[in-house]
């Protein structure tokens, strides 16, 4: 079917969500291409609340941090991959830390998912997005009790000595979980790079996660943001010493068939430009990215749509069918046929940090 329009997910159910908005861009953003790019967060956002209040997913966190009310649906895909990188928890079993740091973390939840699920945190979380994003999280942050209380904040005071907020009230830290309110183009350029990061242990494996952020830089940028980590931060001249790394993304490819072609056009129209769509727009395109970037021990890629019929367990697919039914699911095909998630790594036979990647099943062609 050639496809005449791109779909929103909310107009292929039945009866349903004809009519939902698609939430606004924050005013206090800067104006351009910038601004654009964050008002993305916000549909994204729009699109998760929606699919948490039908049943496709569970996030409690989700209203809390939904304007006017989360984030891409490869977020819940890539869950498998982040779940074996820190491996099975256990209260009793006293496992070595880890690190996630999400590019371009915009309104996210899994941090807290995370925190959450794993009573005594194993591991640390960085997010770094423009600080007109962080402002806005850590906002909803200090006025959403159920995510004060995930945090250990006391709601009543505000205040806790292991959460600390800035003066600008852009940038949080604590034990377990960080937001850092950086332009991730700055990198590259950073004198210092530890000091823009603060509390990022290079000591530890680290998981680099970014869901539809990277394909908003040009080329070059996104290659630079990478090696900044792969090189700059976690780079040693000891191949030996180099602390394991990993990265997943979640992008759209394929923009050269009729599908792709619209969708990039009614993208073009609203003002958003997928810049690294044309270099990395097929599977082995996204492979070969993570073999120049130096995740030699493994790279890998599935469209959405490959993921849902091989990672899916049968009775998630009954349960999810079970929910409403789709109007067209021929052109939910062509949209899943259309964003993949790609991961790499470079581990070390001494740690093994990303072990529970090595049987993940992917697609070979393409």
């Amino acid at each position: 079917m050639a496809a005449s329009h791109i779909p929103n997910l909310n107009t292929l159910r039945r009866g349903r969500g004809r009519d939902r908005g698609t939430g606004r861009a924050d005013s206090t953003a800067p104006s351009g291409k910038d601004r654009v790019v964050q008002g993305t967060d916000n549909d994204a956002s729009v699109s998760r609340l929606s699919a948490v209040e039908l049943g496709y997913l569970e996030d409690a966190y989700a209203t809390a941090l939904t304007p006017q009310g989360p984030r891409h649906g490869g977020s819940q895909l890539s869950t498998e991959l982040v779940a074996r990188f820190l491996g099975p928890y256990s209260p009793e079993v006293r496992t070595p830390k880890k690190q996630i740091i999400s590019l371009g973390a915009g309104s996210d939840t899994r941090v807290f998912r995370l925190l959450s699920s794993r009573q005594v945190p194993d591991f640390v979380y960085h997010e770094i997005d423009f600080a007109v994003n962080t402002a806005a999280k850590i906002r909803a942050i200090r006025s959403a009790p159920i995510m004060q209380r995930t945090l250990g904040i006391d709601s009543e005071k505000d205040t806790n000595s292991s959460v600390t907020v800035s003066e600008a009230g852009d940038a949080l830290h604590s034990s377990a979980y960080h937001v850092h309110p950086v332009d991730l183009r700055s990198l590259a350029g950073s004198s210092d790079p530890g000091a823009i990061l603060p509390g990022v242990d290079t000591s530890l494996p680290t998981l680099l996660i970014s869901e539809c952020c990277l394909i908003y830089l040009s080329p070059t940028e996104a290659e630079e943001v990478v090696s900044f980590f792969t090189k700059r931060l976690f780079g040693t001249e000891d191949p030996q010493a180099q602390s394991p790394l990993g990265l997943i993304l979640y992008e759209p490819i394929r923009p050269n068939d009729s599908f792709g072609q619209v969708m990039v056009s009614n993208l073009a129209a609203r003002g958003i430009q997928l810049q690294t769509l044309h270099r990395y727009a097929s599977l082995e395109a996204q492979r070969g990215r993570f073999r120049e970037q130096g995740f030699g021990n493994g790279q890998a890629a599935a469209d959405i749509e490959f993921i849902w019929k091989q990672w899916i367990s049968e009775e998630e697919k009954e349960r999810v069918a079970g929910l409403e039914m789709l109007d067209e699911m021929e052109e939910w095909q062509l949209l899943a046929r259309h964003y993949c998630i790609a991961w790499g790594w470079r581990d070390r036979e001494d740690v093994a940090a990303f072990a529970g990647w090595k049987d993940l099943e992917a697609q070979q062609r393409e």
